[in-house]
């Protein structure tokens, strides 16, 4: 029991060095060029301590149940050797975990001329197909870029053909529905899958999983758009609730809580039959493994309801409000540096980052850092929100951004080590994560609405944003490991330099 509150207070310590960043900067703004009003400050404030108590739970359960679930079915699986019954597995734990994904249920209201079951069936079939397509490669041991390179070929070509409207709305669709329910699942199961290969790139294989199922919801929403042809595209603008005492600021979010506690329900429910049905038939764990297993998925269940009440309750008008005043300032161009510092630090406050960065400091041994990865994922997500807000001021098509950055992106994947570039695009959809729908791209909508832009066309794109930059920069990480591995390989041979270790390769 002293273990369990030891790792819980770690798992504390991390959430609010992740989340009090982004805090102090919009209690700097409310203080001077943002001001807004104290109800939404102290929502804000409230919002902030849900938030670090619910990711400090998310990610306990993560390590203790989601994560080890996934790696046990994905072995269990693959040691069938049936690729008819692994095909069939891997298409509905797609569909069910992306069905239960509560963020795909607000993207699909954002699409007006498309019934909201269309979307949500369409993307779901989408991840399933691609999930099965990510199995497949890599037990057949596939290299990761030339997949990439043919599916984003595709995706562009079908851009070309959609309507403007919603061609942001799709990027982001991407980033949406790999959100933090899915990805310790998905990621687990290709470390799971890739388990059972003997040969050098096995390790380097367990990633890529999160990067194709990214693909199939931006195909679904694009072939959607030539089919229903949406026209009437719209946004409404989040109610800002004025709040008149304490006694109202806590039934405001008492009211909430129960609505996300029964949207994670019925998240996480599909995912728990599942896999108690696969261990009832295939794994038969011992009980205190079962135990285990419940109390954590306990622990992520409770997490992410308190997360999402947090965010949705306390980030988003926050968000939504000071993108409107900064923009309304006369300084507009401040969005741009604004932008850029919130988008450096709100992207460790994202839960499934954690997951992944904790993830790769293990498969690689530690030679590729939890510091590093953060650093590099924070440096990415910072370009991107400046990109973003230069689309918010100016009304750039996203196109003009997409398309140099996924060549650039692309090309790099023949220059860096092939885990590089499994992590680097595992890490696109995983840095888009609620975060980035809760906070930024309300501060997006706001920024636009104030600028009178076009909130369809300008401001959404923002998940899309953050899920592109992440691809250059974990890559350009890949660059700097390569030149490093060369002039340790130059010096083994003296003796002094003969017996440094990985870990010591990589020193952000």
């Amino acid at each position: 029991m002293p273990q369990k509150k030891s790792i819980l207070m770690e798992k504390l310590k991390e959430s609010m060095m992740s989340v009090l960043p982004v805090a102090a900067i919009v209690l700097v703004l409310g203080l001077t060029i943002a001001p807004i009003s104290n109800s939404a400050m102290m929502t804000f404030i409230i919002g902030t301590i849900i938030v670090i108590l619910g990711m400090s739970l998310f990610t306990l359960g993560a390590d203790m149940a989601m994560s080890p679930m996934g790696e046990r079915v994905g072995v269990a699986m693959t040691k069938t050797r049936n690729i008819k019954l692994i095909v069939v597995l891997c298409f509905l734990i797609g569909m069910i975990i992306t069905i239960s994904e509560p963020d795909l249920t607000v993207l699909a209201t954002q699409v007006p001329s498309i019934p909201n079951m269309v979307i949500i069936m369409s993307v779901a079939i989408g991840v399933g197909v691609f999930l099965v397509i990510a199995l497949l490669r890599i037990m057949m041991g596939i290299r990761l870029s030339h997949l990439l390179i043919g599916f984003y070929i595709l995706v562009f070509v079908l851009a070309y053909f959609a309507p403007n409207e919603f061609m942001a709305v799709a990027y982001d669709s991407g980033g949406v529905t790999t959100g933090p329910m899915t990805v310790p699942f998905i990621m687990a199961l290709g470390v799971g899958i890739a388990s059972i290969r003997t040969d050098k790139h096995a390790e380097h294989d367990s990633f890529g999983m999160v990067a194709l199922c990214s693909i199939g919801p931006i195909l679904a929403v694009l072939l959607l758009s030539l089919i229903y042809k949406p026209t009437d595209s719209v946004y409404t603008m989040t109610a800002i609730p004025e709040i008149g005492n304490t006694r109202a600021l806590g039934m405001h979010f008492a009211v909430a809580l129960p609505h996300y506690f029964k949207e994670v329900l019925i998240a996480l429910g599909p995912i728990i039959v599942f896999f108690f049905i696969f261990n009832a038939v295939k794994l038969r764990l011992s009980r205190k493994s079962l135990l285990k297993y419940t109390i954590g998925l306990g622990y992520t269940y409770v997490g992410l309801a308190l997360f999402l009440t947090g965010a949705n309750v306390g980030f988003m008008p926050a968000g939504q409000l000071m993108g409107g005043l900064i923009a309304e300032s006369g300084f507009q161009w401040l969005l741009v540096p604004i932008g850029m510092l919130i988008g450096y630090f709100i992207v460790t406050a994202e839960p499934a980052v954690h997951v992944l960065n904790k993830q790769v400091e293990t498969i690689t041994a530690g030679a590729i850092s939890q510091k590093a990865m953060s650093l590099s994922l924070s440096i990415g997500v910072s370009v991107s929100l400046g990109l973003a807000m230069t689309r918010v001021i100016t009304g750039i098509s996203i196109m003009w951004f997409l398309i140099p950055g996924y060549a650039i992106a692309l090309i790099l994947t023949f220059f860096v080590p092939r885990i590089f570039t499994g992590i680097a695009f595992d890490s696109g959809g995983v840095a888009s994560g609620p975060m980035t729908a809760t906070f930024l791209l309300p501060f997006a909508v706001g920024a636009c609405a104030a600028c009178g832009g076009n909130i369809v066309q300008d401001a959404f794109g923002v998940v899309a944003m953050v899920a592109m930059t992440p691809l250059i920069t974990i890559q350009v990480l890949g660059l700097y490991y390569r030149f490093k591995r060369a002039e340790q390989e130059k010096h083994e041979k003296l003796p002094v330099a003969a017996d440094v270790a990985d870990e010591s390769i990589i020193d952000l």
